[in-house]
């Protein structure tokens, strides 16, 4: 199983499933991030947290934590 967080830059993936619960779930979805959908990794913050991605063609940056919830392959 790969996470969105452990993509590397530059790498583009399809996603597989979202896991957490509720509110968090409901808020990645609401970002477009659904299954199915291909996530182009632009590039991670210095230390690494957030991570921003191309999605739907808008760029959007994620933390760590919602990243490791987004299974790609």
């Amino acid at each position: 199983m790969k996470t969105l967080r452990q993509t590397k830059i530059g790498e583009t993936v399809t996603v597989k499933k979202l896991s957490g619960d509720g509110p968090v779930k409901r808020r990645i979805m609401d970002m477009g991030i659904t299954k199915g959908v291909e996530i182009y990794v632009r590039k991670t913050a210095p230390l690494g947290d957030p991570v921003e991605v191309t999605v739907r063609g808008y760029e959007l940056s994620l933390r760590k934590a919602d990243a490791e919830m987004i299974e790609v392959e």
